[in-house]
């Protein structure tokens, strides 16, 4: 499958690595298998924090609370692990042979007054999205699967495919119809046949190209005001993006929640190259994720004005290389400390580390 390539300007920023901040703990059953991909936020008490999921024997996932130790420089050099803030334990995130409340993401939005966070639920039919809000990182009511309200131009179910890499928007956004919203990102997955051998993949109307890309959906803002669970009924769903460079050949997705910049929001994703052997959801070992950047429009965030060419920041390290799943830079969190952003981000699926971004 070939890649095709953009018009589009780059983007103007870079990754520089900081070190690694978080491994896994010797003898901490809850991290077995590797701690990565973590959200992060600003707790009351005005300390950064990373949520970063713990993996225990069996691949099954917590998220944990962590603040971030800073130092003199300003520059993050380790955690002070602070427990487990989210474990499956509603049924509907456990299957007879699979758990997990994964890859949380974090946005703090000030209208709102709450941190929303998107996980993946890995329960009997697979990943599903699920969503959960906050309002000091340590305490979150869960509110359930997402349900994505069908889009008869589409002809298509969201609702009936694997779903990951979601994450919000600080802040309300014009939907399609110029409606205030709250507006996420997400990635559906078109391949049917982990569910049911032979079916293959289905895609929207009008889509040729089956790899998942990144999509955006919507939720009208006087409708949140009304009930904050109506987070959960997002639709007028878009396509934003697909696979265009040979690093991302397999697959893109979103990572932290997009930032405003002097040009619009910037996007830190990754992109995958390589090849997936059997279900998508296992744990791989002949791919490469790296880290890259695309801006989406300030007025219409569906509409991507520049994007990399080349990745920000690629497994190069002994770290990034070796591990549960090697070749893996995979950004999730992004913080501002002091007059600097640092994009923390999962190394081989065992650890995490931390890269300064600068505009260049």
């Amino acid at each position: 499958m070939t890649s095709t390539q953009s018009a589009l300007p780059t983007v103007p920023f870079a990754l520089t690595r900081a070190g690694v901040i978080m491994t896994p703990e010797d003898g901490n059953d809850f991290e077995a298998e590797g701690v990565l991909n973590p959200a992060s936020g600003r707790g009351p008490d005005g300390e950064l924090y990373l949520l970063p999921r713990l993996v225990a024997k069996g691949n099954v996932s917590r998220v944990g609370l962590a603040k971030v130790v800073i130092g003199d420089d300003g520059v993050p050099t380790g955690v002070e692990r602070q427990g487990v803030v989210m474990a499956p334990d509603e049924g509907w995130e456990r299957g007879l042979n699979n758990a997990g409340t994964e890859d949380p993401r974090t946005t703090w939005v000030p209208s709102l007054g709450k941190h929303l966070m998107t996980y993946v639920a890995y329960g009997p039919l697979g990943p599903r999205l699920a969503f959960a809000h906050s309002e000091d990182l340590r305490n979150w009511e869960r509110m359930g699967p997402c349900f994505f309200e069908y889009k008869a131009e589409l002809s298509m179910d969201l609702n009936l495919f694997p779903n990951k890499d979601a994450v919000f928007f600080p802040e309300p956004v014009n939907d399609p119809d110029g409606v205030a919203s709250y507006a996420m990102l997400h990635r559906p997955m078109w391949d049917l046949g982990w569910i049911r051998e032979g079916e293959g993949e289905h895609v929207p109307a009008g889509l040729t190209d089956k790899r998942p890309g990144i999509w955006i959906s919507y939720v009208a803002v006087e409708d949140v005001q009304k009930d904050l669970r109506n987070l959960v009924h997002m639709g007028k769903h878009k396509l934003v993006a697909l696979s265009e460079y040979p690093f991302e050949e397999l697959k893109i997705g979103g990572g932290p929640a997009p930032i405003r910049v002097e040009e619009g929001w910037l996007l830190i994703h990754h992109g995958v190259t390589g090849k997936i052997v059997a279900s998508a959801f296992g744990q791989q070992q002949n791919v490469n994720y790296s880290a890259a950047a695309m801006i989406l429009d300030a007025d219409d965030p569906s509409l991507v004005i520049a994007r990399s060419d080349k990745p920000l920041l690629a497994p190069e390290t002994e770290d990034e290389i070796s591990g549960i799943v090697p070749n893996v830079v995979f950004p999730t969190a992004i913080e501002k400390i002091g007059d600097q952003l640092f994009v923390f981000y999962g190394m081989a699926d065992s650890k995490i580390g931390v890269a300064r971004l600068d505009r260049v």
